[in-house]
């Protein structure tokens, strides 16, 4: 039941002689329901208090914590033991028509304990349930297709177009009260309007009667060079309020002063830049408080409530008759509850943080410039295997093919090579290892005990985003299953060819590219930078169950020997990577090959 319907509150009069009902009953268990699920909503919120982890426990299989939760109905929802699902049996599977899922939590009820009824003769009906039992219910739905949260919107911010054309929209945002003294973090907005648009660059002089910029100057400079986002961008810049308060301001600027350039074509703002502000005799935590308490009943209950939970996000890769379970991100989808119970918990953690200070270690110019590399919206490489059904005592010259597969890098030029993966071992390393040979499989007859020899080629559906991969054999196999590694790489269209000129002579290597490690036990990959400057690594495992490794690079070695390959690329240039591969023996085979 949505919020906005439980009032008024009504609640039962007694009074000597009055005829007591299960109706009277039932409005007093409602009425204090409703008093508490409308304390929760107004006071908590909704989200989660404890718990309720989301975890993938298999390609098709997931685990979710217990856990408290509190919808946006002020509705408690317990969830008392850790569940196990099959993705495909939980409500909604069926109905997905993305890729990208959302798990949600539902409250639920239940009748439950069916006891004996004399009254019920009357109806057929002997039984009747003694209680009800607060529940959960677990459920799907496609990502894009959930409704956005709508909070109300509190009159905090004051906002102005600074420059506006056919391509392009930049706007300034700011508290519209600030306190006397304090800075005050200034927010510019850059909206591409057209996908065709060229790079942006933009030059303003911002007049602040009442504010200084990081140099004491009441001039703010705002610079935008070669500007290009793929959708939108925001910029920070912080500025000072004065110490006095002053009760009307502006942030302005002439239209003639403010100077755009939209790839060769030169442009100026049509209008003058104005952002009416004030200066306050008031601390930043009475202003936040002012602005979130300043929505009324009935813009609450407009914005509503929602009447589940966000979990987490799931990624799918779906085939014609399966799906996996790519990954499971919880950033950005779960909302927290803070509550009391924590607070001094809470406090001894941030104690660990320390704020930045404002404009201590930026320049003016480092905080307004953009990115000097564009960071791409999509993954352009991907690997995986592709097992291909060869029929019994398959001869040479017949073709097997394979189910269509996804590649996972979207619409678009792809291309894919394929190639023989197999296990042999190696006596240089003591054990088995893992080799994959592209191309002509006879040119390594040492090999081709281990491996059936064909011939293969790749149809590359680019508009669907998968492909299929064909099999000739060269020679009679009596193997059932054909085991390929393939790779696909997403190729660049038309006006990319300057990125791949940037990445020219940059690269990267391993300080240690193999290293020798025993079960558990774990390592820090470092990295060399050739001829570019440091940045930030992506550090990943290139297939299942060869450990674990955090995002700064520490890996740590499974239970089991083997040779595990650990890929390591530029987050930002994904195109700049290398490898590194960790040998992984038991103890005792270490220390015997020591001895």
């Amino acid at each position: 039941m949505e919020n906005n319907q439980m009032l008024p509150f009504e609640r039962n009069r007694y009074y000597v002689g009055k005829l007591l009902t299960s109706a009277d009953f039932q409005a007093e268990q409602t009425y204090h329901n409703h008093k508490r699920r409308f304390l929760n909503e107004m006071i908590f919120g909704s989200g989660i208090v404890c718990g309720l982890g989301v975890y993938s426990l298999d390609d098709l299989s997931i685990m979710v914590d217990s856990g408290v939760a509190v919808d946006g109905c002020g509705r408690e929802i317990a969830v008392e033991n850790p569940v196990v699902r099959k993705l495909s049996a939980i409500e909604g599977f069926e109905e997905l028509e993305t890729e990208r899922a959302t798990l949600c939590l539902r409250y639920q009820e239940e009748n439950v304990h069916p006891v004996y009824t004399v009254q019920g003769q009357e109806s057929g009906e002997h039984y009747e349930c003694n209680r009800i039992r607060e529940g959960w219910q677990l459920f799907l739905r496609d990502s894009n297709a959930l409704p956005p949260v709508c909070p109300p919107e509190p009159e905090f911010l004051a906002a102005s177009v600074l420059y506006e054309d056919e391509d392009y929209a930049v706007t300034c945002a700011m508290p519209a009260q600030s306190p006397c003294g304090a800075a005050v973090r200034l927010e510019i907005k850059v909206v591409r309007l057209r996908e065709t648009a060229e790079p942006l660059t933009l030059k303003a002089a911002i007049q602040m009667p009442a504010f200084t910029d990081e140099n004491g100057e009441h001039e703010l400079r705002v610079e935008l060079l070669e500007f290009c986002p793929e959708k939108e961008a925001v910029l920070h810049r912080y500025v000072k309020a004065q110490p006095a308060p002053v009760k009307e301001s502006v942030l302005l600027a002439d239209h003639q002063e403010i100077h755009a350039r939209v790839g060769e074509d030169e442009r100026t703002a049509s209008e003058n830049f104005v952002l009416r502000v004030a200066v306050v005799e008031a601390t930043a935590a009475q202003i936040a408080d002012q602005a979130v308490s300043s929505a009324s009943l009935e813009v609450r209950s407009a914005a509503g409530g929602q009447d589940y939970v966000p979990l987490g996000e799931v990624a799918l890769q779906r085939t014609r008759n399966a799906y996996l379970i790519e990954e499971i991100d919880t950033t950005g989808v779960r909302q927290y509850i803070r509550t009391l119970a924590g607070a001094a918990l809470r406090q001894e953690l941030e104690e660990w943080f320390r704020p930045e200070a404002v404009g201590s270690s930026r320049s003016p110019a480092a905080q307004s410039a953009p990115p000097a590399v564009e960071r791409r919206t999509g993954p352009v490489y991907a690997t995986g295997l592709c097992e291909i059904p060869l029929g019994a005592n398959m001869r040479r010259g017949q073709v097997a093919y394979s189910n269509e597969i996804v590649h996972g890098l979207g619409p678009g030029t792809v291309f894919v090579s394929v190639g023989a993966e197999y296990l042999a071992d190696d006596p240089r390393l003591g054990t088995a290892a893992r080799s994959t040979i592209y191309g002509n499989v006879s040119l390594f007859p040492q090999e081709q005990a281990s491996i059936v020899a064909a011939e293969t080629a790749v149809k590359v559906m680019n508009d669907r985003g998968s492909f299929v991969v064909a099999a000739k054999l060269l020679e009679d196999s009596t193997q059932v299953v054909l085991t390929l590694r393939w790779v696909a790489v997403s190729l660049p269209g038309s006006g990319d060819e300057n990125k791949l000129q940037k990445l020219s002579g940059k690269s990267i290597a391993a300080v240690q590219p193999t290293v020798v490690l025993a079960t558990r036990e774990s390592h820090f990959f470092n990295v060399r930078f050739n001829n570019m400057e440091p940045c930030t690594l992506t550090y990943e495992l290139t297939e299942k169950g060869s450990g674990e490794i955090t995002s700064d690079g520490i890996y740590t070695a499974p239970g089991r020997e083997g040779v595990f390959e650990i890929r390591i690329s530029c987050t930002e240039m994904p195109l700049i990577s290398t490898y590194a591969y960790a040998v992984v023996k038991k103890r005792d085979a270490q220390e015997n090959g020591e001895e």
